[in-house]
């Protein structure tokens, strides 16, 4: 069990270190990220809302207590990025990426919370 806990905090690291520095980004509001947003079809008055609403959700993911509903949010979040890539007709890689980091939330929690294992008994 203490293999799959630490398993698990490895692999939610990854999305964790990305979603929070993206988020970060949309505080800061770089010229990349302004450009990006508005290519995207999305005005510059949403960048900091949506910084914002990112760190929230993946504190919520960090916290053991709150984890599964900070993948719930974070689920949704990633949805609506891979959802704003197909309106705009992206290529594959930035649809795909999204849906990766996805299962990379999920499949950590998987294995860092034993309700989750419990409720998708996943090879059992």
């Amino acid at each position: 069990m203490k293999k799959m806990l630490w398993a698990g905090r490895i692999i939610s690291a990854l999305p964790i270190l990305f979603l929070l520095m993206d988020g970060v980004m949309k505080l800061v509001k770089p010229r990349v990220v302004v450009e990006t947003t508005v290519q995207l079809g999305y005005g510059e008055s949403v960048i900091l809302p949506l910084g914002i609403v990112l760190i929230l959700c993946t504190l919520l993911y960090v916290i053991p207590r709150t984890s599964v509903l900070g993948a719930i949010l974070l689920t949704g979040y990633l949805g609506g990025a891979v959802a704003t890539h197909v309106r705009v007709g992206a290529g594959a890689f930035p649809i795909v990426f999204p849906i990766i980091f996805g299962v990379l939330i999920w499949g950590g929690l998987w294995l860092r919370d034993e309700r989750i294992r419990a409720l998708i008994p996943v090879g059992r």
